[in-house]
């Protein structure tokens, strides 16, 4: 892989292409370990933790191949960014988000603008918000855009910007989302980012006024074929997006309980004027067996679902909203057992846990933050019963 500042090129072999991914990580674990304080102080990824998610090409994950990205499948997608969450959140989040931002416009902008956008063939670093919380107006060749967007994630190393805005329609005429592409150089950004978790994320919020976008950088949300890459652009919404925060939240799960085993082979807490170590209780054995089953039962049902719209995405369809729906609440799920665990595992940890020099704080902090996103809201439930009923007006993005 290369680390000259051009794409990566990964392996065509589906398993030769996870073996490359997960080595990236691997690659890079020492990196972003030690620089997982650095980030939480600068509320934004350490600088060298930014260059080696890049140089490796980790960033590319959801990219299509014909531009150098990975492109790879919602399964190959939860190994990398499981793995790399179990390390450090917030590197995790800044990886899903970023793979999102650069991958989207590379499936769906036209050949003029990835020109510009992938100048030289160098794939830019990237943050993305596709909440229409904004409003687009019509002029001459384009859209002019005003508007805030909150919690937009790794917007401080990003080199361009995606956003969504409705289009104001003519009256009576119901608004269209649509996605635009920015430089971040036009954006201005908020120094808001100072929160309970996930620190290290730069979420921070980005503003617009008057900004004039061209045509050919926009495209409408859920109507735009894309012009380049294979199913994994057909997955629709929230198919292309959910699967990355069950990753997220399972891994920071399993980060959480391989702190807390290490931790208690050592750590003695009792009365008693010998006490033995924590893993020693039966009490213990019995959480992280239970811990391990429900993040592996979580991530199975994820994937499973994911089988299935893979499936129609690769026939041309796009799943239909009985399977986004599903995807939606399996995730959501997921991330609801994650964090139960997660939150289990601090309380194990005792008094250690609770010092900022320990992980378990951490990951507490990081996956309690990371659950409160829109898309993993419990929501996800009741949008999945009104679709698995049938009822009419049912709507997973609700």
């Amino acid at each position: 892989m290369a680390n000259d500042g051009q794409a990566a090129r990964f392996p065509v072999s589906r398993a030769e292409k996870r073996v490359a991914l997960l080595a990236a990580v691997e690659a890079i674990r020492d990196t972003v370990i030690a620089n997982a304080a650095e980030s939480e102080r600068l509320c934004t990824l350490a600088p060298s933790t930014v260059a080696a998610l890049h140089d490796t090409g980790l960033l590319t994950l959801k990219l299509p191949s014909v531009l150098g990205g990975a492109e790879a499948d919602p399964a190959l997608q939860f190994d990398v960014i499981e793995r790399l969450s179990a390390i450090d959140p917030s590197a995790g989040w800044c990886l899903m988000i970023g793979g999102t931002g650069i991958g989207l416009p590379g499936a769906f902008l036209p050949d003029e603008v990835i020109a510009r956008v992938f100048e030289g063939g160098r794939v830019p670093t990237a943050a993305i918000m596709a909440v229409p919380s904004a409003e687009a107006v019509p002029v001459a060749g384009g859209y002019r855009v005003t508007g805030r967007w909150s919690f937009v994630s790794g917007v401080p190393h990003a080199e361009w910007v995606t956003l969504g805005a409705r289009v104001v329609a003519p009256d009576g005429m119901p608004s269209v989302p649509r996605l635009f592409v920015i430089p971040a150089t036009a954006v201005t950004l908020h120094d808001n980012w100072h929160v309970m978790g996930l620190k290290g994320t730069g979420s921070c919020d980005v503003s617009l006024i008057d900004q004039v976008v061209p045509e050919a950088f926009t495209w409408d949300r859920f109507r735009t074929p894309p012009c380049r890459g294979g199913a994994l652009y057909r997955l629709g919404q929230p198919g292309f997006v959910a699967n990355e925060h069950a990753a997220f939240a399972i891994g920071t799960a399993r980060g959480a309980l391989d702190a807390l085993k290490s931790l208690a082979r050592e750590k003695r807490r009792s009365f008693a004027l010998e006490p033995s170590a924590i893993e020693s209780r039966p009490v213990f054995q019995r959480f992280v067996g239970l811990a391990d089953l429900r993040l592996r039962a979580a991530r199975a049902l994820v994937l499973e679902i994911y089988t299935e719209a893979w499936e129609i995405a690769s026939t041309g369809e796009v799943p239909p909203p009985r399977i986004q729906g599903a995807i939606r609440a399996a995730c959501a799920y997921a991330t609801e057992v994650a964090v139960d665990v997660t939150n289990e595992a601090f309380r194990f940890g005792g008094g250690e846990a609770a010092y900022d020099p320990h992980p378990l704080q951490r990951y507490l902090r990081d996956i309690n933050v990371g659950a409160q996103h829109l898309m993993m809201s419990p929501i996800a439930y009741e949008n999945h019963g009104q679709l698995t009923l049938g009822l009419a007006g049912a709507d997973p993005l609700r």
